[in-house]
């Protein structure tokens, strides 16, 4: 099986998954090559697995229809049997090829349809953006392939190794540092927690105005800021509580790394969470937005006895039903297969 990928996606939870992905066909025998964004810090484990060719793919920029005709080429010579474009912005470069099963693999909600008209189906990983596509006039097929938390053990990082205390009750947020993903409420929440520490992992363009919100807090002490680490599931893995304060979250892949982690779960009704997350069984979810309400679900997960331990065992009951690696594979290759 030759997949051509073409993924223009920056350094967060959707390409860890890509890599996760990618990763699972490889070991499956596929043969696959790449179209990327320059300097990504997955490039080596891709590259591992086959060719790379690599552009920012500016709509403006002159390099771009000299990228079309080398992708173009490729295809023509190589004979990929599967091309996948990972998000709209990729859609722009699948061809008029009849040889490949051409797919957009969405794992979020699409403006508009004009970049998908080459493609012979629609993958998106939640039941949301599906009824956009369909709801924006896509008539042709559509699955819904979730995600799966990546295939390692988890291993708490030592808490010395951030400064923190080992008695600390320990609160943990992952994710790009954009206005979208919460991390302010998060802040606040932490703030109305008394002696409750907070580790940020993660990178973007609000990390100084998150550094300014903890100082003015008074939070610095008890705040730490990670940057991007290799394997978020060692550090989730030392936390007492995860919580994804996101005001729109199409799946939220990082809540399936908590759960595989053993820790328990906060997040805000978005929608991802707010379709496969259980409040009170495997998760507690709270409004948007909501900064008190978010700090009292730390406080329950810090003080309520037995609490912890139903949460996790919750996720790890609805990550076994719903998430499962070997599942996923299947449906992806059922599709190559033709099968769909």
């Amino acid at each position: 099986m030759k997949i051509l990928h073409m993924h223009f996606g920056l350094d967060g939870g959707a390409e860890r998954f890509f890599v996760n992905l990618v990763q699972g066909f490889a070991e499956r025998g596929a043969e696959q090559r790449f179209v990327t964004r320059p300097g990504r810090i997955w490039h080596d484990e891709i590259a591992a697995l086959g060719p790379i060719i690599e552009s920012h793919y500016r709509r403006l920029s002159p390099m771009t229809p000299i990228l079309t005709w080398r992708v173009h080429r490729m295809i023509k010579e190589w004979g990929p049997q599967v091309i996948m474009a990972w998000m709209s912005r990729s859609s722009r470069l699948v061809p008029d090829y009849p040889g490949a099963v051409k797919l957009t693999r969405l794992g979020d909600y699409p403006r508009h349809l004009k970049h998908f008209r080459h493609n012979d189906l629609i993958v998106a990983n939640a039941p949301g953006i599906a009824e956009a596509c369909q709801a924006l006039g896509w008539t042709r097929p559509l699955h819904i392939i979730s995600n799966f938390a990546r295939e390692v053990t988890p291993v708490p990082v030592t808490r010395a190794a951030y400064d923190t205390p080992e008695d600390a009750f320990l609160i943990c947020g992952v994710g790009r540092f954009i206005r979208r993903k919460g991390f302010d409420t998060l802040i606040q929440a932490a703030s109305q927690v008394p002696d409750a520490w907070l580790w940020l992992v993660g990178e973007g363009e609000t990390r100084r105005e998150m550094e300014a919100q903890v100082a003015e807090l008074r939070l610095s002490d008890r705040t730490r800021f990670l940057g991007w680490v290799e394997e978020p599931m060692h550090i989730l893995a030392a936390a007492d509580v995860f919580v994804m304060p996101s005001r729109h979250e199409p799946l939220g892949n990082v809540i399936l790394e908590s759960w595989k982690a053993q820790v328990p779960v906060i997040s805000t009704r978005s929608e991802g969470p707010s379709w496969f997350a259980t409040d009170g069984k495997d998760s507690l979810l709270v409004e948007i937005d909501d900064v008190a309400g978010m700090a009292n679900a730390i406080k329950r997960v810090q003080t309520e006895a037995g609490l912890a331990e139903v949460l996790v065992a919750g996720g790890a009951e609805t990550l076994a039903a719903q998430f499962t690696r070997e599942a996923v594979l299947d449906r992806y290759f059922d599709i190559f297969n033709g099968t769909y």
